[in-house]
């Protein structure tokens, strides 16, 4: 990117599309962002379709261990339950109800954090389709600071966390 000079916006389209050449990458850095699509899209989702249908009772029963006693609101206090209770809500594939937990959000376990947002629907920025949510609530100041597939981000997004893995104070 260092070979565009002045404003970025007449390179939007280019930048979205993934035409613009980036500085050299490390080689495994370029194999995950080669590999990440394809595997997120395609391999990923049928491993999980196939372990549903094979172990389906067992990830049922899994994943109710813990239930939420009244609903959040904006403004409740919440403490994000240790790792050990969360661990246990999740299936091998670290999620609850189709929301991961990602490792991120283990530094914030056992603190006590406000609800910024309760979640009712959102865009998926990866089909770009707005999606309905029951259950999820966003913490205030409790964001993504990236991946460690693609590094840092100065985006700075909301983590999303289920209710299950919080408990009202």
């Amino acid at each position: 990117m260092s070979r565009f000079e002045g404003c970025q916006i007449p390179c939007l389209p280019y930048m979205s599309e993934g035409r613009i050449a980036l500085d050299p990458q490390p080689l495994v850095r370029r194999i995950k962002r080669t590999l990440a699509v394809p595997w997120n899209y395609y391999v990923k989702r049928w491993f999980k379709a196939l372990y549903h249908q094979i172990f389906n009772s067992k990830v049922r029963a899994k994943t109710s261990p813990i239930l939420v006693s009244e609903p959040l609101n904006v403004g409740d206090y919440v403490r994000v339950r240790s790792w050990r209770d969360v661990e246990a809500t999740l299936d091998p594939f670290k999620e609850l109800k189709g929301c991961a937990f990602l490792s991120e959000m283990k530094q914030f376990c056992g603190t006590t954090q406000t609800v910024l947002q309760v979640m009712e629907r959102f865009l998926d920025e990866r089909d770009y389709k707005v999606k309905k949510v029951r259950g999820l609530v966003l913490l205030e100041g409790v964001l993504c600071r990236g991946t460690p597939v693609f590094g840092r981000c100065d985006r700075c997004c909301h983590l999303f966390w289920r209710e299950e893995w919080l408990e009202k104070v």
